[in-house]
């Protein structure tokens, strides 16, 4: 992520070593199944549906957090070692990755797409680390989507699952529920932790319970990112700012305006400067301003599919939406 944000290849080389060392320590837990299945595993730590005195106790299996990431470790691994110039342990790893993913999918897949750990941790991981194709990972983003509307749009993911849930929506088509899950204000959401009127990021999504008593479990942060992971999401769907290169060479700007909101603002201080995204909405008109540095390129997406190529400087680019926005109480976001 480093070296994606930063474009330093030298963030790889000096991390390589140990990025090695751990994967081929979990490639040998796993055995030649491929699959992380054995010993400890936090699973999907903090899941809301644990209770407090037990975090790791989620909805979904532990081994199938663990040998989800194994594929998804294996294969960063591989993508590093090419990088990095060394193409024969790129090929090594992207192999093992491989068996690995396909080993996940004949463990924890079926045929229709739904999944053995029927929970929104388990389709999201697999949604987004391309454990799964086609057909099934369709079938799989329909089903997630219905888990989130069932639960009445309130979290049911821990540190493995919310930063990739919204992800995996989008990826499917099913981006208004997205917006849904951010949007909420009950207990669990963001939102939640907003109105009770947190200014960080909390470990547990209750960790002020709604008597604003404090969480009984035995870890309770009021200042822990990896809930707050969904602004990474809010960047690059909502604002719709997005490297397609490292370093932000060149990005992509595909703002997907949903949820209700009006506008909303990005930006981001690259190695050649700033990059900022704003849009807004008056009546059915879609206004975006784009402003790129000297040495930055990049490729603008409007909501009506108009595809235009940006240069350095700033774009004015409007657009009329197919529907009316509606509106919603939370109010315009803002990065």
């Amino acid at each position: 992520m480093l070296h994606q944000r930063f474009g330093d290849v030298r963030i790889l080389e000096q991390q390589y070593p140990s990025a090695k060392a751990w994967v081929d320590l979990i490639i040998g837990l796993a055995g030649d199944d491929r699959l992380w299945n054995t010993g400890f595993q936090l699973g999907d730590w903090l899941d809301p549906a644990a209770p407090p005195h037990d975090p790791a106790a989620g909805l979904t299996d532990k081994h199938l957090v663990a040998s989800a990431y194994l594929v998804h470790s294996t294969r960063t691994l591989a993508e590093t070692a090419a990088r990095i110039g060394s193409p024969r342990d790129a090929e090594h790893y992207a192999a093992i990755a491989e068996e690995a993913r396909l080993a996940f999918v004949a463990e924890y897949v079926r045929d229709d797409g739904s999944m053995t750990s029927d929970a929104q941790t388990a389709y999201a991981l697999a949604i987004v680390f391309d454990l799964i194709r086609g057909e099934q990972a369709q079938l799989a983003g329909s089903r997630l989507a219905q888990l989130v509307r069932d639960g009445g749009n309130r979290i049911a993911t821990g540190f493995a699952g919310t930063p990739v849930i919204t992800d995996a929506l989008t990826m499917t088509g099913h981006i208004d529920t997205a917006y849904d899950l951010l949007l909420e204000r009950g207990c669990p959401s963001w939102l939640y932790t907003v109105d009770q009127g947190a200014t960080t990021i909390w470990e547990r999504w209750d960790s002020m319970l709604p008597d604003g008593t404090v969480n009984p479990g035995e870890m309770t942060s009021f200042n822990h990112y990896a809930l707050g992971a969904v602004a990474d999401w809010m960047h690059r769907d909502i604002a719709g700012l997005a490297p397609t290169a490292p370093g932000y060479r060149t990005v992509r700007v595909r703002p997907t305006p949903g949820g209700g909101l009006t506008s909303a603002s990005a930006e981001h201080e690259s190695p050649y400067g700033r990059i900022a995204v704003a849009w807004r909405i008056v009546e059915t008109r879609f206004e975006l301003e784009v402003t790129l540095p000297t040495g930055v390129s990049g490729h603008v997406e409007l909501p009506d599919g108009t595809s235009l190529a940006v240069a350095s400087g700033t774009l004015i680019a409007t657009c009329e939406l197919l529907a009316p926005p509606g509106a919603v109480g939370a109010g315009p976001l803002h990065r």
